[in-house]
């Protein structure tokens, strides 16, 4: 109550009033400030705007193509993009594009004025040491690879987007101590000539690298992640992790690998071919230098074929999201995956978004998710969408893994039921399950846990993985 007098908040020194309100949340914080000029000084205190996360753009909020909020990411920029530490940005998804090309012009418009902004407050900031950007722009792609017609033509000549990726490779210049580096989805924003900007300090101080962007040439090149003698966890796609990269991150005067987060879209494959990533051979000897390695692999509609073709006996796999629209996944990838990766597995996410839920199982007896569950002993998060799931092989899995299973989603029009089951089929599940995990348990969808937009389940999925380390 002192603060609320003059008196008081006179009274009190600055650096005790910053310190009150660091427990403050940044929302709270942006609302204090507006109280006095006082509080407004010390608000903005560089000390309590180390960490900036922000998410903008979209029309998420009601707001068209997200314009509205540019005034907003300006004012926060300006003041904080000098000094903060560390900034996390992403773009909210774009909607109602296909069926309104003028929105699209209007979103891409609103795209470049914001990245801009952001890019050109963080040119000289020396102290940025996690820089983490991600622009759901994959609806502005045609086939899995990143069609520049809507950018073409609001930006003619590309000038705009050459200042953006001008900036940030100042930015990468400029900086000194970056630790943690993402871009995913940007569209354009990284080329395959911006690693090179990287300071000599940053080259040393890195730790995790992510450069995902669906386009041809690889963002990433073995020349440039040679340099990176400290690196620890890296994601990139999986067409772009070639045997080169793969035989120099095995070498023994580099750190470790730890995290290895790897993205792979079907679409892509007939321009991009699994022809050069990395052999059997590549994967021992990577985890021979790199003893606690553990890798996440998300594929967007890649057949079966091509899966056995991805999924080596040596991958360390501790992670794995199947993901696709029409695409079906056989029972024996599931087979496969449960029998060479009992020891590390502890994520299995399938999801298919097509019409009709095909059934796994060759029969009932012999599920692949059961045997799954009964084989990975360090199983701890199953979700399941687009596949029949019988109800009594989902009690068997909540048997088999009991408690340690924290995370079973499976959605309620993928489970199907005996037909000589008596009594109430879904409150005998319901029960069942429950009884087998130890907690309270019902078939649902919980979209906190796997987005209905994949690659930002990636991206996210990726920044807790690799943190992890």
């Amino acid at each position: 109550m002192a603060l609320c007098s003059s008196v008081g908040a006179l009274a009190l020194p600055s650096e005790l009033i910053v310190h009150i309100f660091s427990f403050l949340s940044d929302r709270d914080k942006l609302r204090a400030s507006a109280v006095c000029s006082r509080w407004r000084e010390c608000l903005f205190y560089p000390a309590l705007w180390t960490e900036l996360k922000l998410r903008v753009g979209g029309g998420t909020n009601g707001g068209g193509s997200g314009s509205e909020q540019t005034p907003r990411l300006e004012f926060l920029m300006r003041k904080f993009g000098s000094f903060v530490r560390e900034l996390q940005l992403e773009f909210a998804p774009l909607d109602a594009v296909e069926s309104d090309p003028q929105f699209a012009k209007d979103a891409m418009v609103t795209y470049l004025d914001q990245v801009l902004c952001v890019l050109g407050s963080l040119r000289n900031n020396r102290n940025l040491q996690k820089l983490s950007l991600y622009g759901d722009t994959c609806i502005l792609q045609d086939d899995g690879i990143l069609d520049s017609s809507y950018l073409s033509q609001v930006d003619q000549g590309g000038k705009r987007m050459k200042e953006i990726q001008q900036l940030f490779e100042e930015i990468l210049s400029n900086s000194r101590q970056l630790k943690w580096l993402s871009s995913a989805f940007m569209l354009g924003v990284v080329t395959p000539c911006s690693l090179a900007s990287l300071s000599n300090p940053s080259t040393s101080s890195l730790e995790h690298l992510s450069l995902i962007d669906n386009q041809l040439p690889s963002l990433i090149s073995t020349i440039e992640l040679e340099r990176l003698i400290h690196l620890q966890s890296l994601s990139l796609e999986f067409c772009d992790f070639t045997s080169d990269m793969c035989r120099l991150l095995a070498c023994g005067d580099r750190a470790p690998l730890h995290r290895l987060s790897l993205l792979l879209n079907g679409a892509a494959l007939d321009v991009k071919p699994l022809d050069g990533t990395a052999t059997e051979d590549d994967w021992k000897a990577l985890v021979r230098c790199s003893t606690n390695l553990r890798v996440y692999i998300m594929t967007m509609d890649v057949c079966s074929q091509d899966l056995l073709r991805v999924l080596k006996p040596s991958v360390p796999l501790e992670r794995i999201h199947l993901d696709s629209y029409s695409m079906l996944v056989t029972d024996g990838v599931v087979e496969l995956i449960s029998q060479q990766y009992h020891k590390t597995l502890s994520h299995f996410i399938l999801m298919r978004d097509d019409a009709g839920f095909p059934d796994l199982s060759v029969n009932r007896n012999e599920d692949p998710l059961v045997l799954l569950a009964w084989r990975c002993v360090h199983l701890a998060v199953l979700i399941i969408h687009g596949y029949t799931v019988w109800s009594h092989n989902l009690v068997a899995i909540s048997r088999l893994r009991g408690s340690n299973l924290k995370v079973l989603e499976v959605s309620e029009e993928s489970i199907d039921f005996d037909p000589d089951q008596s009594g109430d089929p879904v409150h005998n599940l319901v029960k069942e399950v429950s009884l087998g995990l130890g907690r309270v348990w019902h078939p649902s969808m919980d979209n906190s846990v796997v987005l209905n937009e994949p690659t930002q389940h990636f991206h996210r999925e990726m920044q807790s993985f690799s943190a992890g380390m």
